[in-house]
């Protein structure tokens, strides 16, 4: 490898690190999100070749960056093992669309709206939250497969109790549990489906009251409590992989403790062989004697 080579790889390296560059990243996504969203507006159909130029600047922007962020590994390998380069690298590959063709122009334009995405790759943050988000999924589906029994016995008992209050609502136990979804997420569900059958079944309120604190309090406390157990997990995981925070000192005093009671072990074994060494110096001393 070349000398030459090396030393423009440092320079990539260096500039990857830099913080002005890692901030005009994150002001060109953004400025890429606010120029998707300008071509809505009918009023900019007149500035439609300043727009285009400005999404080619943006786009050949994209893809010096990720060429220098792949130039700044030493083997090109490297760059793909990490599942947010390969998340970057297919976003600015499939934003190389071009938009002056009428048959790919839609693709293009929808493509071009997951770029706003590379600030969950540039953001340490949002990673944390998308990963943590990800790792609790398996989790939550558990929850969610509980809820949807509940649902599916409220929604049994609501099509028995309140089929003649109003069939569109309580017809069959799909409209049944449609109606509880409404309940549960408090959308006009005390005018449209409490008051109503309260009016024929005055303890109606009994079966209400206790599905939205199953749903509303328990399942959502449930599926929050996980979330945050997987966040929690995975940020004292980013502290131990950088050996900054209170996870990485934590485990830094576990390792002096254990080297400590690894040295008291040896220091124990070296004084009990000692010991009966001198007794047996003491006997052959006494029968010499």
């Amino acid at each position: 490898m070349s000398t030459a080579f090396i030393t423009w790889r440092e320079r990539f390296e260096r500039l990857r690190a830099n913080k002005l560059f890692e901030t005009a990243v994150i002001a060109i996504i953004i400025f890429s999100a606010l120029l998707i969203g300008a071509k809505t507006y009918e009023e900019t159909s007149r500035f439609q070749q300043w727009l285009l130029a400005l999404d080619v600047a943006v786009t050949v922007f994209f893809l010096v960056e990720i060429l220098i962020r792949m130039a700044a590994e030493r083997r090109l390998r490297d760059f793909f093992k990490k599942g947010w380069n390969v998340f970057d690298f297919l976003i600015v590959t499939a934003s190389l669309v071009p938009l002056d063709d009428s048959e790919m122009v839609l693709l293009a334009r929808l493509l071009r709206i997951f770029r706003v995405l590379r600030l969950v790759s540039m953001i340490p943050e949002l990673r944390l939250l998308i990963v943590a988000l990800a790792k609790s999924i398996p989790r939550m589906g558990y929850v969610a497969l509980l809820m949807f029994i509940i649902f599916y016995i409220y929604g049994a008992i609501g099509s028995f109790l309140f089929h003649d209050v109003d069939e569109k609502l309580w017809g069959n136990i799909s409209l049944a549990m449609l109606t509880l979804f409404q309940v549960a997420t408090f959308e006009s569900w005390a005018t449209a489906v409490l008051y109503p059958a309260m009016e024929h079944y005055p303890y109606a309120w009994i079966y209400f009251i206790t599905f939205i604190f199953l749903t509303a309090f328990v399942f959502l406390n449930m599926m929050i409590g996980i979330v945050l157990d997987v966040m929690q997990k995975e940020s004292a995981a980013i502290e131990l992989e950088s050996g900054q925070g209170e996870a990485a000192e934590l485990h830094g005093l576990r390792d002096d403790v254990r080297q400590l009671r690894d040295q008291l072990t040896r220091m124990e074994a070296m004084l009990g062989a000692s010991v009966p060494a001198k007794r047996e110096a003491r006997v052959d001393k006494s029968d010499r004697g």
